[in-house]
């Protein structure tokens, strides 16, 4: 009895052991030792929880066995059970980020979604895949990373922005640039002065499902940019230090030295006629290198600062930035400094105001070297005289003394500019209810650019006029509001989400231009001037107001239905015509939420179909006004009078974009990701100005007169191919196809001819016509060289007996007749990039490619002139060329002589190249520090190197184009700054 009375007590005693209360406490934060203020800590099947504080501190009183909850948004959930004695216990949870739990959410046009229910085609880069490279420029920062986007990159030229396309090219005459919108502010046809050490992520919209919302903003597609922002818990510190170097390359174009020049025009047939003073064997030991003497290593720094945290009630973000670049071409030096603070200040629950101010200050000092001339001076040329003084312009000790030392000039000629640009904001929430809110957004943004030029009256630039001084300065306003009520409600198993707003931005531009020639050398001062230029100026303004809306219903997240309606109305056109209606239905099955779908190696698969428009502005501001300009070349009785310069057009209306499109996204073992889009675009109205009779007193009037379709494929593949907790391997690679097509030209007009105006061996022509690519080349085609003669051959289109046109060869280059040829659109283009993680090594590489597609070598009419440009050098025959010498030869290029007339550099394809290639963007390796245990900060070095080869047919410098002022070229001209190499060394301090 007493033994049964003591295993009763023994049991009672654990019973109650068991059941009694501990009170635990703990910590909770990150992977970075960073606390989760807010985080919740719950017991597993109750609803018993408590919150963590602003230190990420807890306690929660639970029992012996329980299992707590620790969970945060954005983070992996976590569970602890509680075990041991006592009353009281600690357990600290360390909590994962959650990558799929963070892009479950996408910013979409004025607000953002859930992952699962979007049903247009976007793409959302986060700020992780953009670090790989070391740019002013936020466009370079999207080459070769999005399906569909084209990015013709910055050149090496310091500053130099890239030229971003999106589903090809939308327009005849207007800009190709898409819509930029950072942290929901439209700021225009480029990204400005961001800091791209400010980004977050950026989202590109391409379909009318996502880009209607924008109206006649979103023709070229929109570009989303969020930056980052302070979050709850301790302040959090990032220190980003990054040097490199920068050098030219030369890709496969080589120019001769001394000894090749001198052979190569001692092979001319008629090598008497040489007329150079100084023609001797000696020239071949005279090798002066230009392209060294302009060139040197460029130095780049690319520093940032930031600090944020906050509590629930406030939060702040301050960072700071700071760019230098010397160019690897001598002289030009680049500096950019901005700043941005942002805050969201809560002081009730249903109130979020978030002010936001950032500035941004760019030097340019442009004492730059010639980038044509490194390339076409002549080696027998020095710019010293052997004192090492330097030589004068038209110098007798030249071979070619007709030409200009531009080192002669560098010694007084010199260009500055600046430019400021401050932008603020006053944006507010207002939680009216759980399911209604209001937002407001408000922006007001100044740029001042200032550039002042001086010509030395003692150089080339200045000896006429006895010098010059010019100066430039630029203002502009551009304001911004928008009034959004959105609304988020679910019940049962369904779900609407949706939005009502009107919004309304503004321009307003003030140019002024002087000049004045006559200056006393070394003063710079427009005081000084004894002869005053015509001054220059005028104001620039324009508005645009809409009303826009956009509702998406969903069901048990299986079925959603999206729709979008917005009316624009634009200071630019004429009243007949002022406002315009654009529109998007756009639906997703999410296939996978159905009950019958069993495959257990499908994770997500969805079909997404969209239908919608969007519009285009012409890209001058009055073509609705009849203009006048006043002419001091035009006058009466001595009087200067007012001449018409434009007719204007009250019926001018939008250009109008239809796109269809249908879009697969597919995920197989929650490890691979595959997107597919297929799209067709119809432009109608498009804006051009058509040719009108001279007697008008103007060459054109701007109508509605043309149609273009643009139609392609993308493809987007992501696989995570290894993934352990030491080592993971991912791997992405996207494609894109585009085809354009002119679809119709005003009245019965058959083609348009485009002229480009550039090159010294004749323009290069394109042609507009229904049925073919908008970026035609037309030109005459080039048929090689006469095997018995060595005269350079065209192609040239008679009729024969029966009246039939036939082709026919031709040396007679004016009897050659000009056709239109291949087009400079890629076939495909896309890129790859591959990352590598062990432990705390990271390696990733980045590769872009294109194929197909033509490129004009402009420069080949120069330095592959066959003799008829002896006043500079020439190139290197490349391996698979050769030069005609006797008869029977079959070789691609031509016999040379001495001033040759044979008129074989002028414009033809043979100076066509396929601009196909693939190249190296990229190729970083890394390593992370932790020193947090130490309380020190958390460290990430890394050395990358970009731009670091390429592979190519192309016989220039880079079959990637680089864009000049933004816009995209297709024609390679022997004065673009190359690109360069880099090789950057950075240090990330985390605290």
């Amino acid at each position: 009895m007493d033994r049964k009375l003591l295993a009763l007590l023994v049991l009672m005693l654990c019973t109650l052991s068991l059941s009694a209360q501990v009170k635990v406490t703990g910590k909770v934060t990150d992977d970075t030792n960073s606390p989760l203020p807010g985080a919740s800590i719950v017991v597993k099947g109750t609803t018993h929880g408590v919150s963590a504080d602003f230190d990420g501190n807890y306690s929660i009183e639970a029992k012996q066995g329980d299992v707590l909850e620790f969970s945060f948004i954005g983070f992996q959930t976590q569970t602890q059970k509680i075990t041991g004695g006592g009353k009281t216990l600690i357990i600290n949870a360390i909590l994962k980020e959650d990558a799929q739990q963070l892009d479950d959410v996408v910013v979409v046009g004025y607000g953002t979604q859930k992952k699962e229910s979007l049903t247009g085609a976007l793409q959302t880069v986060k700020k992780e895949k953009l670090a790989d490279v070391t740019t002013p420029s936020v466009e370079n920062m999207l080459n070769g990373k999005v399906s569909g986007v084209f990015v013709a990159p910055g050149s090496g030229r310091p500053g130099e922005t890239g030229a971003v396309i999106i589903r090809g090219k939308s327009t005849l005459n207007g800009s190709t640039a898409p819509l930029w919108v950072i942290d929901g502010v439209i700021v225009g046809s480029s990204a400005g002065a961001l800091n791209p050490s400010d980004i977050e992520s950026m989202t590109i919209l391409k379909d009318a499902a996502s880009t209607a919302i924008y109206g006649s903003q979103g023709a070229n597609g929109v570009i989303l940019i969020t930056t980052k922002k302070a979050k709850e818990g301790k302040l959090q510190s990032q220190i980003s230090l990054r040097q490199g170097i920068s050098s030219l390359t030369n890709g496969n174009l080589e120019v001769m030295n001394g000894a090749e020049l001198y052979d190569y025009f001692n092979s001319f047939s008629n090598v008497s006629n040489i007329k150079f003073p100084r023609w001797n064997p000696e020239l071949r030991n005279s090798d002066f290198d230009w392209w060294k003497e302009a060139t040197s290593m460029g130095i780049i720094r690319d520093y940032s600062a930031s600090i944020s945290g906050g509590s629930e009630i406030l939060r702040s973000y301050f960072s700071f930035g700071f760019y230098d670049e010397k160019g690897a071409v001598k002289g030009l030096d680049y500096t950019k400094y901005d700043f941005r603070i942002k805050a969201d200040y809560q002081p009730f629950k249903w109130l979020t105001i978030k002010p936001n101010i950032s500035g941004t200050v760019r030097t340019t000092d442009d004492k730059q070297h010639s980038v044509g001339a490194m390339y076409s001076n002549l080696p027998w040329d020095s710019p010293y005289d052997k004192d090492g003084n330097i030589v004068p312009h038209r110098s007798s000790l030249w071979v070619n003394s007709n030409s200009t030392n531009y080192l002669y000039d560098l010694q007084w000629n010199w260009g500055k500019s600046k430019l400021f640009q401050a932008m603020g904001g006053l944006d507010f929430d207002i939680k009216i209810n759980d399911w209604l809110t209001f937002s407001s957004v408000n922006n007001y943004k100044y740029i001042g650019s200032f550039s002042t030029g001086y010509a030395d009256p003692r150089s080339a630039g200045g000896e006429s006029v006895k010098g010059r001084i010019s100066e430039n300065q630029d203002n502009i306003i551009r304001r911004y509001t928008n009034q959004i009520l959105k609304f988020d409600k679910s019940f049962d198993k369904h779900s609407i989400n949706a939005l009502v707003a009107y919004e309304y931005n503004d321009y307003w531009g003030k140019k002024i231009s002087v000049a004045g020639t006559g200056i006393v050398s070394g003063f710079s001062v427009l005081d000084i001037v004894t002869k005053p230029e015509k001054t220059k100026g005028g104001i620039s303004e324009w508005a645009v107001q809409s009303l826009l809306s956009r509702a998406v219903y969903s069901y048990d997240n299986r079925y959603v239905l999206e729709g979008s309606l917005r009316r624009d109305g634009a200071s630019n056109f004429g009243t007949n015509a002022k406002y315009g209606t654009f529109y998007s239905v756009s639906g997703s099955w999410n296939i996978h939420r159905e009950n019958w779908f069993t495959p257990k190696w499908i994770s997500a698969l969805k079909l997404r179909a969209s239908y919608g428009t969007v519009g285009s502005r012409p890209n001058i501001l009055y073509p609705q006004y009849d203009l006048y300009a006043v002419s001091t070349g035009a006058s009466y009785n001595q009087t200067p009078g007012a001449l018409i310069s434009q007719v204007g057009n009250k019926d001018l209306t939008w250009e109008s974009t239809v796109t269809t499109g249908l879009g697969l996204d597919v995920t197989f073992f929650d490890r691979i990701s595959f997107t597919f889009d297929y799209y067709n675009k119809d432009i109608d109205n498009v804006l051009y100005p058509v040719p009108v009779s001279g007697l008008t007193g103007v060459t054109s009037i701007w109508r509605n007169v043309a149609a273009l379709s643009n139609k392609g494929f993308e493809a987007t593949l992501g696989a995570s191919i290894i993934k352990t907790d030491d080592f993971q391997w991912y791997l992405d690679v996207n494609i894109g196809k585009n085809t354009n097509e002119v679809k119709r030209l005003y009245g019965d007009k058959e083609e348009i001819i485009i002229s480009d105006g550039l090159g010294i061996a004749g323009s290069t022509d394109k042609i507009l016509k229904p049925g073919l690519d908008a970026d035609t080349f037309y030109m005459r085609e080039w048929a090689g060289v006469d095997k018995q003669t060595g005269a350079p051959l065209w192609y040239k289109t008679v009729k024969d007996a029966n009246g039939n046109e036939i082709r026919e060869t031709t040396s007679n280059y004016a009897e050659a007749n000009q056709v239109a040829l291949d087009n400079a659109t890629p076939d495909f283009f896309g890129g790859f990039g591959t990352s590598l993680t062990y432990k705390n090594f990271n390696l990733s590489a980045n590769f872009g490619f294109s194929y197909g597609g033509k490129i004009y070598n402009y420069s080949r009419t120069e330095y592959d002139s066959d003799g008829a440009y002896t006043d500079r050098n020439q190139m290197k025959l490349k391996k698979g060329w050769s030069r005609w010498e006797k008869p029977g030869d079959d070789a691609t290029h031509p016999k040379a002589l001495y001033e040759n007339k044979s008129n074989s550099n002028k414009v033809s394809s043979r100076f066509l190249e396929d601009g196909s290639y693939l190249k190296l963007r990229s190729l970083s390796i890394g390593y992370n520090l932790d020193l947090s245990q130490y309380k020190l900060p958390k460290l990430h070095f890394s050395l990358t190197g970009e731009n670091l080869f390429f592979i190519s047919d192309y016989s220039g410098v880079d079959p990637e184009i680089p864009s000049i002022g933004g816009n995209a070229l297709n024609s390679a001209g022997p004065s673009i700054y190359p690109a360069t190499r880099k090789f950057i060394f950075g240090i990330t301090a985390n605290f």
